[in-house]
Formats: structure tokens, C-alpha cells, sequence
């Protein structure tokens, strides 16, 4: 397989390469934005993205070789010397490549001869021992009697054991391909003899029998390793022959020299499996019935190739059943001289590094360029690709581009939610569990704020919660960090989800590379752009056609709306990873261990516990002073007092609960009195900030009696209200001594509390509120009435009569979508209520502040 960028034969150029591209393409997209007037912080995104791509593809294919080094490297320390590495490229890193696939090939062969040394050892000295400690036993129990025959015997296999520790060394060198044929005169029958002589002591229930034509049939070889050739055929003969039954060893002279045949009554062996039943470890277990290490017909090929011969499994002749051997070997055996190791005929051979690596070798499978960066926190599972999410990613920024762009919030936003929500939900593997469908409920009601208001404000505080609710039911995080490492995890998964991508890509075009889908696009849109205005120029009908079907891509709409699907469908993408493949947030923890002794934490939280009590004296006595004696005190006014201290009392609320979580990871629970004076110091501390945060909305109310209610003051006010909440859960929690339930009901109250704002049309009832202090006081700020969302516009018509104009202005399109289309909208153009300017305030409308 071929990358685009093999046929350069410089590292360096091929960096310049890269960041040409790269920047290339980073060039004509934000040319291409900042000439369809895309926004700044839509394009840069995109143009970044985009040339992150571009980067990828084509550095993905420089690293390659070294990334398989890096598996092949971890597999060669488990063993595993087989790999091969691609070497297809040019340049240095290709040179590296081939020096390693050299080198694996040296380490496997190297690696294959010390196992097939210890192997050969093991089986030779395996039959000598049997016989012997058969022998010796029949001695100790008194079957045999200790003549000098059976004591010539003993004698013989105890020499044979010294003849195989003595040729430790030659075996050694066997694979090394020198090997000395010590070449002699050999009886053939006296040599026949003494190999079957060796196997009557054995405990197998199998006659040998030997014939020998002619009778002084003699030969020039070396006699031990003919009696290794012997003995191997035998002892493979007699392992599968039935009990009972007979091994015939034969030996007659051929017109090419002399033929030795073993042939047993066993089941025999499959013509297809003849060939590799002469293997290393090629055991005839399908066969024969198995047994043996597969080592002993693998060295009679050996010592048979050494004498110049031939060995191979023949028919058993007719009327016969089991295996039949022939060896046919010439009568004198060839001078000495280095020959291959031929006790693995099957060993791979050492490739020829000139060439490149064949197409058939397998590379290792390739680490992802981003292990470095994620591995230990959020691995590569190996996920499948899925063409239908990507396919199912790339339409949601198509719905996007065409619903987003220049239309207001409203029917075409919850659609692109929707869609990009079932995605996310469709792709998670925790698509079942009750607490993710119960986030799916919610994300849902939240999407559903740009179908009911048109207050953009809260519409865009739900989305955003929304963002966040999905997000932890993505990954499924339950404390702090984890919320923080999943609010990080959904733009870094637009980089960590590339090895997935590209199996997704492979899988759709079947092909081996990214490149290739690039080729197929340019050839594609390139093809289509010659002969399109080609036609569009020659016929006014087709040019008419085309024009309907496909957009103006030099309009400036056009560019903004492929930005918007671009962003759009990667986050749709980036999303669909991080459901299939979540990081491993919960791994993430802020480890404390408790403190040696109890006042290092109990002492500063009874000095935080102090400063409260003093605080909520000096409020008691603001409160029972009355305003008088707190002007005279402090020289400031009632307004200005609750004007200044809001914002204060809010911090100091939420620097509380930091206070309580911290003191609580501190303190030591082992003992009865550590566990009451951790809930006597943070529940005091609790419930006192249940009094600030009393007193901070009490705050907050007197300074919209006396300025108005707006926006942020609403926001604020649930916000402070919110934190009281958390302080209750914090004392149930305290009580227990168990919260890790705490940080999931923090961010799922929070967005309930958002859906209350909402379900309340906060606009409308910041409207009326104001019109209440209106009718009170006398005072209002018109102004900020007719910046109002058209939620408003209901309740002003209903409250407001000849001054109606000071408050209902609008800026309303006449060519609004069906794409903008809400609830809050649909009630304001019912009612028909349309001013397009704005009135002197001053002069035409009564009361006006400007609070």
C-alpha cells in the first residue's frame, strides 16, 4: 500500500511539503470566509480543523513506519519475531524500515535455531533413556539376568547418550549449515540389527523385524547418523503401531544406491499429509494418532539430505494397511561440505531487503497517533467503523447549513437538536440505563425552549445546559473532575476519534487509504465543474436546470452556510465518538488524604464559623435598628447598602460550599467523635449560609422594588437561590457522610431550575413585574420594555393601553422562515402589534427611568 507521499526521498522535503499544504489550505478557507463574510469565530475553527486535516492525512503516512516499529518492537520483546515492517517509502525513514525488517529476519532465524537446538536435544536423548530405564528396571526386578549380552546392551545405549552429549557441538552448528560426515564402512545389516535390538526393551508390544537384500550389503556414510535415521523411522513406526503388531525395517540395493523402508500396520498416513508429516513439529496427531515432539521425522529428512538422499512416504502395499517409509540413499555418501540447515525446510527465508516488502506481508497493527496523548486516560478500544454515523454526522451539518444560518432562533434549531441528539443516543452503548434516558428527557425539554420562547437569552442558557447534561450522560461522570475532563473531552474527541474515523472511511470505500477518498473527490467535483459550465454555456435549458439544483457557491449565504455545516456535522462527528468510545473520566480523581490530627481543619473551619455568626449579628442588627440607626452608622443609604452587598454575599455562598467540601476530604472519620464534630462544624457552617443566602435574596428583592427587574437580575436571583439549594443537599449529604451523589443532582437542579425560568416566560414576567412598580410607583423604563422579546409583547398588549407605543416596538422581518418559527413569535404576530420606531421617551412617555 502506497501513501501519497512514498515517492519523496527526503525527510525534509517532505515536512515542507506538509506544512505547504497545510497552510495552503488554511489560506483558501479563510479567504474563501472572510470573502462570503463569514464570522471570525465560526471561520477560524473551521480553517484550523480543515488544516488539521490536511495535516493528518498526510502525516499519518510519514509516521506510519516508525508506528509499526513501535508494535513490532513490543511484540519482538514478547517473542513474536515475525513482523515486517512496510518499507515502501524513499526516504530515511524507509532505509529504517528496511534496516529493521533485516534485522527481525536475523533475530527470528537466530531465535528459530536456539528452540530447534534444545528440541533436537531433547528428542535424541529421549529413545536411549527409555531403553535404558527399561532395561535397568527389568535388571532390578529380576525379569532379566545380568549377562554380558544384556549388559553389552545397556553398555551400547550409555555410549549412544555420550555419542549425543559429544555432538552437542556438531548439533551447534547443524543450523549454522557445517556439518563432518565421519564417512565409513557400514554393514547395513549389523547396523539394522542393533537399531532394532534397541527398541525389544521398550514397553510398546511391537515386533521389529529386519531383512536385508543382499545379506552383505555394505555402504559408505556415517554410521551414527544413519543409526539417527534409523532409529527416528522406528521410533516413529512403533509410537502408532497397534499392540500386538510388527515394524518391518527392509534395506535392498536400487539402481540410484540402496533403499531403506519402515513400514508399521498402524492407520497410515493421508496422502496430503505426507509432505508435512517431515516438518518440524509436524506430528502426525490427525493422523496416527499423534504423540512425539514432530521432531523425529523432520531430523531423518536432515541426516538422509546429508548423505544426498531422499525420504518420503509411499503407498503400503497392497493387501496391507499402515505407514511405509522410503529413504533412498547412494552408496557413497558425498565429501563434507556446508550445507543449509534442512531441519526446518519450511523456515521462512530471509527476504531480499533490496526489494520493497511484498503486498503480502501483514504489517502490525498501527498505534494511533494520538495514543501518546490519550492512551492512558482514554484508550482506543478498537471501535468498528459505522458508515451510518458518519453518514448519519455529515447530514446533521447538511440540516445545519440549511437551517442555522441568517434564521433566528426557533423550529429550525430544535430540528438540527434533534437530529444531532438521536445521533448521540443512537451511537452510545448506555442508551438503555435509566439515568441516560432520563438525561435524554431532559436535553430534550431543554432543546424545546427554542419551540416556546423567543427570548434568546434563556433559549441559549437551556442549549448550553443541554450541552452539558449530554455530555455527562456521554461519558457518564459523577464527580468534579470528571465533569471537568468531559467539558474538555468533546473538542478533543474530534481529534482522538481519527484511527476511528479512518476504519469508518475504510469501511464505506473499501479502500486501504484516506488518500484515496481525496483522489475520488477531486477527480469528482473537478470532472463535474469542467463539463457543467461547459453544457451551462452552450445550452440556455440545462444552464436553467443546473442553476435550480445547485447552489450559487460564489454567493456570500453559501459560504457562511457551508461554515456552519462543516462546524456542525464535526461536532455531530466529534460527539458520536465520544458516545461510542467515552474517556475513562472517573479514573480521574483529586486524591487527599485525611489530616494526622483533628484541629488542622476544625480549627479554621470554627474561624469561618466565627465570621459568620458575626455577619448575621451585624445583619440582626440592621434589621432591628432600622434604617436610621444603619444610615447614621455606616453614611450610606438603604439603596446603596443592599445595591453594594449582593454580589458579595453570592461569592461568599458559593466559597462556602468549597470551604465544606474541602474540610470534609480533611477531616478523618474513623472515630465516632471525628464523625460528630465534622457534622456539628459544617452543619453550623451550613445553615448559617442558609441565613446569607436568605439574606442576599432579600437583598435582591428590595433592589429590584427600588430599580426594576431586568434579565440578569432574574438570573442572578435563581442563581442565588440555586446555591441555597446545593447547601441543602450538602447538609442531607453531611449527614450521611455520603455524597457522591452531589455533583450530578448540582449540574441536573441547575437545569431544571433553567427550565423553570423558562416554563415561566421570564420576559413576560419581568414585563409585568415592571409594570406592577409602573403602576406603584409611577416609574419605568420604557426603553428597556421595548427590548423585550416578543414574549413579552402578550402581556404588555393586555396591560397597556394609549401608552402601548412607548413599549411595543419591534424589528420583525416580514420574510421571517418557517425555520424561526416559536410559540412566543406565532402569539406576538397574531396579536398584530407592529411599531417600527421608537418614541422620544422624554416626552411621549410617562415615568421614564432609566434604572
Amino acid at each position: 500500500m502506497t501513501r501519497p507521499l512514498d515517492p519523496v526521498g527526503s525527510v525534509k522535503v517532505k515536512l515542507g511539503l506538509l506544512v505547504a499544504a497545510s497552510v495552503l489550505v488554511a489560506s483558501i478557507v479563510a479567504t474563501v470566509g472572510a470573502a462570503g463574510g463569514v464570522p471570525i469565530w465560526l471561520s477560524i475553527p473551521v480553517t484550523i480543523a480543515l488544516a488539521l486535516a490536511v495535516t493528518q492525512l498526510l502525516a499519518s503516512g510519514m509516521t506510519s513506519p516508525l508506528r509499526q516499529m513501535t508494535a513490532a518492537a513490543a511484540r519482538m520483546a514478547r517473542g513474536d519475531h515475525s513482523t515486517r515492517i512496510t518499507d515502501t517509502s524513499r526516504d530515511e525513514i524507509g532505509e529504517l524500515a528496511r534496516a529493521f525488517n533485516r534485522m527481525a529476519a536475523d533475530l527470528e532465524q537466530v531465535d528459530r535455531q536456539r528452540r530447534d537446538l534444545i528440541a533436537n536435544v531433547s528428542h535424541e536423548l529421549r529413545t536411549p533413556l527409555t531403553a535404558m530405564c527399561a532395561l535397568l528396571e527389568n535388571l532390578a526386578d529380576g525379569v532379566s539376568e545380568p549377562d554380558p549380552a544384556t549388559l553389552r546392551s545397556a553398555l551400547a545405549q550409555a555410549e549412544r547418550l555420550s555419542d549425543l552429549v559429544a555432538d552437542l557441538l556438531d548439533l551447534s552448528r547443524v543450523d549454522a549449515g557445517a556439518v563432518p560426515l565421519h564417512v565409513e564402512p557400514v554393514v547395513v545389516g549389523e547396523l539394522l540389527a542393533s537399531a532394532a535390538d534397541e527398541f525389544q526393551y521398550g514397553d510398546r508390544d511391537v515386533e521389529v523385524t529386519v531383512a536385508v537384500e543382499p545379506a552383505d550389503l555394505t555402504v559408505e556414510a556415517d554410521a551414527a547418523r544413519l543409526r539417527q535415521l534409523v532409529a527416528n523411522l522406528v521410533d516413529n513406526a512403533t509410537r502408532h503401531s497397534p499392540a500386538g503388531g510388527t515394524v518391518s525395517i527392509r534395506a535392498r540395493r536400487v539402481d540410484d544406491g540402496w533403499l531403506l523402508e519402515v513400514a508399521d500396520e498402524g492407520p497410515g498416513v493421508a496422502p496430503d499429509s505426507r509432505a508435512r508429516a517431515f516438518e518440524r513439529f509436524g506430528t502426525l496427531a490427525e493422523t496416527e494418532g499423534g504423540g512425539g515432539t514432530g521432531l523425529g521425522l523432520a531430523i531423518a529428512r536432515w541426516v538422509t539430505d546429508l548423505h544426498g538422499g531422499t525420504i518420503r512416504f509411499v503407498d503400503p502395499e497392497a493387501g496391507h494397511a499402515g505407514a511405509r517409509v522410503h529413504a533412498v540413499l547412494p552408496l557413497t555418501a558425498p565429501p563434507t561440505r556446508d550445507r543449509a540447515p534442512v531441519a526446518a525446510p519450511k523456515e521462512i527465508p530471509v527476504p531480499d531487503t533490496s526489494a520493497p516488502t511484498p503486498p503480502s506481508a501483514t504489517p502490525p497493527p498501527l498505534p494511533s497517533m494520538t495514543d501518546s496523548l490519550f492512551g492512558g486516560l482514554w484508550p482506543d478500544r478498537g471501535e468498528p467503523g459505522r458508515p451510518r454515523l458518519l453518514a448519519w454526522a455529515v447530514g446533521v451539518g447538511v440540516l445545519a447549513g440549511m437551517a442555522l444560518p441568517f434564521h433566528d432562533l426557533g423550529l429550525g434549531t430544535f430540528l438540527v437538536l434533534m437530529a444531532a441528539g438521536l445521533l448521540l443516543f443512537a451511537a452510545s452503548p448506555r442508551r438503555r440505563r435509566p439515568f441516560t434516558i432520563a438525561c435524554a428527557v431532559l436535553c430534550t425539554l431543554l432543546a424545546s425552549t427554542a419551540l416556546i420562547r423567543d427570548a434568546e437569552w434563556i433559549v441559549i442558557l437551556c442549549l448550553m445546559a443541554g450541552g452539558a447534561i449530554a455530555t455527562m450522560a456521554l461519558t457518564d461522570a459523577r464527580n468534579v473532575p470528571g465533569f471537568v475532563i468531559s467539558a474538555i473531552s468533546w473538542p478533543l474527541a474530534g481529534l482522538r476519534g481519527i484511527p476511528w474515523l479512518g476504519r469508518t472511511v475504510r469501511m464505506l470505500t473499501g479502500t486501504g487509504h484516506g488518500i484515496a477518498v481525496v483522489r475520488t473527490v477531486l477527480w469528482s467535483v473537478l470532472g463535474l465543474t469542467i463539463f457543467a459550465f461547459l453544457f451551462m454555456s452552450a445550452d440556455a435549458l440545462f444552464a436553467e436546470w443546473f442553476s435550480g439544483l445547485v447552489p450559487d457557491f460564489g454567493s456570500a449565504d453559501f459560504a457562511v452556510q457551508v461554515f456552519v455545516a462543516i462546524a456542525v456535522g464535526g461536532i455531530a462527528l466529534a460527539g458520536t465518538y465520544l458516545a461510542l468510545n467515552p474517556p475513562e473520566v472517573d479514573t480521574v480523581r483529586w486524591e487527599s488524604s485525611p489530616v494526622a490530627k483533628r484541629f488542622e481543619w476544625l480549627v479554621p473551619a470554627l474561624v469561618v464559623d466565627a465570621v459568620f455568626v458575626a455577619f448575621l449579628v451585624a445583619q440582626a442588627a440592621a434589621i432591628f435598628g432600622g434604617r436610621d440607626y444603619f444610615e447614621r452608622t455606616t453614611g450610606l443609604t438603604y439603596a446603596e447598602y443592599v445595591h453594594q452587598g449582593f454580589g458579595q454575599l453570592t461569592v461568599a455562598t458559593a466559597l462556602t460550599l468549597f470551604v465544606v467540601w474541602a474540610a470534609s476530604r480533611k477531616a478523618s472519620r474513623e472515630t465516632v467523635a471525628d464523625r460528630t464534630w465534622l457534622r456539628v462544624a459544617l452543619g453550623l457552617l451550613c445553615v448559617m449560609t442558609l441565613l446569607v443566602v436568605a439574606s442576599a435574596l432579600n437583598r435582591m428583592a428590595l433592589y429590584q422594588e427600588a430599580y426594576g427587574f431586568t434579565q440578569l437580575r432574574l438570573l442572578v436571583d435563581v442563581f442565588e437561590g440555586w446555591l441555597g439549594l446545593l447547601v441543602l443537599a450538602t447538609i442531607a449529604a453531611g449527614w450521611r457522610l455520603r455524597g457522591t451523589w452531589l455533583p450530578r443532582f448540582g449540574l441536573i437542579s441547575g437545569a431544571v431550575l433553567l427550565l423553570g425560568i423558562a416554563a415561566i416566560n421570564p420576559d413576560a414576567w419581568i414585563a409585568d413585574h415592571n409594570l406592577d412598580r409602573y403602576e406603584t410607583t409611577g416609574k419605568v423604563d420604557w426603553y428597556f420594555l421595548s427590548q423585550l422579546s416578543d414574549d413579552a409583547v402578550p402581556t404588555m398588549e393586555s396591560r397597556l393601553g394609549s401608552e402601548s407605543e412607548c413599549a411595543l416596538t419591534t424589528d420583525r422581518r416580514d420574510d421571517a422562515s418557517w425555520l424561526e418559527w416559536n410559540l412566543g413569535r406565532s402569539r406576538a404576530e397574531a396579536l398584530g402589534v407592529e411599531t417600527d420606531t421608537l418614541p422620544d421617551y422624554a416626552t411621549a412617555c410617562p415615568g421614564q427611568t432609566d434604572d
